[in-house]
């Protein structure tokens, strides 16, 4: 049987409605608006945690001042960006989850995981590099991850050269405003991962 291809799987993740209808635990409090990215030719794939409200109000993934830092960090422009043919994004939660009691975002939904991440992974075996965001992103492609986010993005040497459960993993913090203070009290990663980021990015797309 042949694998299904990347255009498919879109077709059918946009199509999910899996966490409104057969839940795991208690359904998703708005309606569901899967948002990815995902193509047989990008060789940069992002992983994110699950797209924000204003994601979510305009379909597009990192449409906020997090997506504009992380543009900044990988040294592009939206027209890179968001051209799928050049970089996949796949969150671990395809929909905006809610809000929690403190009005933080809640976690990625965990169906989307357990239904489509492994399928889509096997659809694009021609992504050589993946930016995992977070600590649920982190936690699916680095093999053997169960460490806390701090250590992980601190050993972001190892870990790429040590692949990933698909391909080569560079772990990222989430670009939040949120981690305005981790950022200042771990330098490293301005001053030597991002140089690293932004010269494997280029090259990529």
């Amino acid at each position: 049987m042949p694998r299904e291809t990347p255009e498919a799987l879109y077709r059918r993740i946009r199509a999910c409605r899996i966490c409104r209808d057969s839940p795991a635990g208690e359904p998703l409090p708005i309606e569901p608006n899967p948002i990815l990215a995902i193509s047989g030719t990008a060789r940069l794939l992002i992983a994110g945690q699950a797209p924000g409200n204003l994601a979510d109000k305009t379909s597009t993934p990192f449409n906020d001042p997090s997506g504009r830092r992380l543009r900044e960090w990988m040294g592009i422009g939206p027209d890179v960006f968001y051209d799928p043919a050049r970089v996949a994004i796949l969150p671990m939660g395809f929909c905006f989850p809610g809000n929690d009691a403190k009005g933080g975002d809640r976690p990625p939904r965990r169906e989307c995981r357990a239904t489509w991440h492994e399928q889509v992974m096997r659809a694009m075996p021609q992504v050589e590099l993946i930016l995992a965001i977070g600590l649920y992103a982190q936690d699916f492609h680095i093999i053997g991850r169960r460490r806390p986010l701090a250590e992980t993005v601190a050993d972001w040497r190892a870990v790429l050269a040590g692949g990933g459960a698909y391909a080569p993993v560079l772990p990222l913090p989430h670009p939040s405003w949120r981690n305005n203070g981790w950022l200042r009290r771990h330098p490293f990663f301005e001053a030597e991962l991002l140089p690293v980021l932004k010269q494997r990015v280029a090259a990529l797309v």
